[in-house]
């Protein structure tokens, strides 16, 4: 299998799962700005571990016709240009933007950009992968979620499928500095970011259409109507998303936290990386793992509930992996028993 930007955060993760898995060779990954580098030497994590070294994206792609798989961790439009020229057989994983948006007004709306592949945006299945096992399965062409919307999907999606929400929902999401990537700006460099708290991208966030798209879609579409408030935050820490989800039910019901848990072991019964914990759960727990851990408090009508990942795992690269798992007809855990650390 292949990997194109194998040097940034994402690209690092995919080759630390990548080069343990068992039922996985990676032969080639690509970094122009790095070509003739080894892999060791940019990701000093895995210093000793490969001989691979980074190549310049080939001109010919057609013989990566032999490459039964491969992942896009680009920056978002990259994977525009560079999907629709790979052979027909490869199967695809793109861990960027440029596909998960069925509305081509939101894309440009959000992204910046005309998206210029639009009939094969049709073939791409949106890859959350406990909503959507089965076209994942089937799958050549596999978008993966954002890393707030995973966050926020894996906790409002129960709910939203019981049809028992009304009116507002509100999503206070946290993330690390590492959901920025590699490459420092102003409000990610780490003198500006260790000792700071702030929010950003106030109702413009760019996975809000994504997270809006997907709850139209759980339970079979027409049971949510609610109104979103997503509100993104940065947190003084590498890595981690902490979202917080508020809402209401409607009109003469109510519950209690363990009737909520109840609604979220149904909904995720089989689900092996989806835990869910009494009271907090805490990005500390999850870190590093493909692990996302969702707690519950509620009041009558007032519900929360509070989910946690690790957003270059669960959020980006273990997911990715865990798509693949499921499109070569794999266990979902395979290479993806990654255990966090006490501390």
């Amino acid at each position: 299998m292949g990997i194109f930007g194998g040097s940034g955060y994402g690209g690092a993760e995919l080759l630390r799962i990548l080069l343990f898995h068992p039922a996985a060779e990676v032969a080639l990954v690509t970094a122009n700005e790095h070509a003739g580098k080894a892999v060791g030497e940019v990701h000093r994590n895995l210093h000793g571990l490969t001989d691979l070294r980074f190549v310049k994206a080939p001109e010919d792609f057609e013989s990566l016709g032999e490459l039964d798989c491969v992942f896009l961790a680009l920056p978002h439009g990259q994977a525009l240009e560079i999907a629709p020229r790979l052979p027909a057989g490869v199967k695809v994983v793109d861990l960027s933007g440029d596909f998960r948006l069925r509305d081509a007004e939101e894309f440009r709306e959000h992204y910046g950009r005309e998206h210029t592949a639009a009939e094969l945006q049709r073939e791409f299945v949106y890859g959350l992968t406990e909503f959507n096992r089965e076209e994942i399965a089937k799958a050549r062409l596999v978008s993966n979620p954002g890393c707030f919307a995973t966050a926020t999907l894996l906790g409002l999606g129960p709910l939203a499928a019981s049809g028992a929400l009304k009116g507002r929902v509100v999503v206070d999401a946290k993330t690390g500095s590492s959901g920025s990537g590699a490459k420092p700006a102003a409000n990610t460099h780490h003198p500006q970011r260790a000792n700071s708290f702030y929010a950003y991208k106030p109702f413009t966030h760019q996975h809000v259409p994504e997270v809006e798209q997907a709850l139209r879609a759980v339970g079979h579409g027409g049971r949510w109507s609610s109104e979103l408030v997503f509100m993104t935050h940065s947190l003084p820490v590498s890595r981690g998303i902490f979202a917080s989800i508020y809402a209401e039910l409607e009109e003469g019901v109510s519950m209690t936290g363990e009737d909520l848990a109840a609604v979220y072991r149904d909904f995720y019964r089989g689900s092996f990386f989806v835990r869910l914990v009494s009271g907090s759960p805490d990005i500390n727990w999850v870190k590093t793992t493909n692990f996302c851990d969702l707690g519950f408090a509620a009041r009558g009508r007032q519900v929360a509930v509070f989910s946690a990942i690790d957003n270059l795992v669960k959020g980006a690269a273990g997911q990715a992996v865990q798509n693949m798992n499921l499109m070569f007809g794999l266990d979902e855990q395979t290479g993806l028993m990654l255990v966090g650390g006490n501390p």
